[in-house]
């Protein structure tokens, strides 16, 4: 095993170590200093475990549930879905993967939600869309591919935020919840489409183009 295989391997102990713990401790850098200490991780290794301390830990907490959202799905039964059906499969498949630590879930949240964190919510929510999108099929590459991402992500932080408060039996509520933010999408996709259609012709040279009266000698 190479270094980049051990790293990933303690990194991922430290931090299964501090989900235990985030639900009552918050993430601090305590939490972190304490997970390391645990696992026997000294002052260097851990700088270069987690060069931005609590920032790196929460990172790590975020990528860990975006591979094992990845590597928990099937491909070609997802395949055989519709669009919908495989965005909605995918983000209930990554809020599996996090519901044994739903409370620690919640605590990385309320980090992530200071407005100094900002800039790693933004990161980290948009990665996990990425890997929803490319999960599911997605080749754009133009702006579509921006505008896709851009709608899941307020599609998945809302039902996120809905899946921290649900105390329904097997969470109901936040899969009726996930269903109609994607069906409200895939409305305004529809007539954004039929707009679209309606009015090609309406701003091309020669529509948009005054025809000239003719005069006669």
């Amino acid at each position: 095993m190479n270094r980049d295989d051990k790293d990933r391997t303690l990194r991922q102990r430290v931090l299964m170590t501090a989900l235990a713990d985030a639900p009552f401790d918050g993430f601090t850098p305590g939490l972190l200093s304490a997970a390391c200490k645990a696992n026997k991780v000294d002052l260097i290794t851990k700088t270069r475990l987690f060069p931005d301390d609590v920032m790196s830990l929460v990172t790590a907490f975020s990528e860990w549930a975006d591979e094992e959202m990845r590597s928990g799905v099937d491909t070609a039964h997802l395949r055989a879905m519709k669009i919908r059906e495989r965005i909605a499969h995918l983000v209930l498949k990554r809020l599996e993967v996090l519901r044994p630590h739903k409370e620690a879930a919640r605590r990385a949240g309320a980090f992530l939600s200071l407005p100094f964190h900002a800039p790693l919510a933004a990161k980290l929510v948009w990665r996990s869309v990425d890997t929803m999108w490319q999960l599911a099929g997605d080749r754009a590459s133009d702006f579509n591919f921006y505008s896709k991402r851009a709608l899941l992500v307020g599609v998945y932080g809302a039902t996120l935020v809905r899946w921290f408060n649900d105390d329904s039996e097997d969470e109901a509520q936040t899969r009726a919840f996930l269903t109609r933010r994607i069906n409200d999408v895939m409305r305004l996709e529809s007539f954004k489409a039929e707009l679209k259609t309606r009015f090609a012709g309406a701003t091309s040279p020669r529509s948009a183009t005054p025809r000239r009266r003719r005069t006669r000698a």
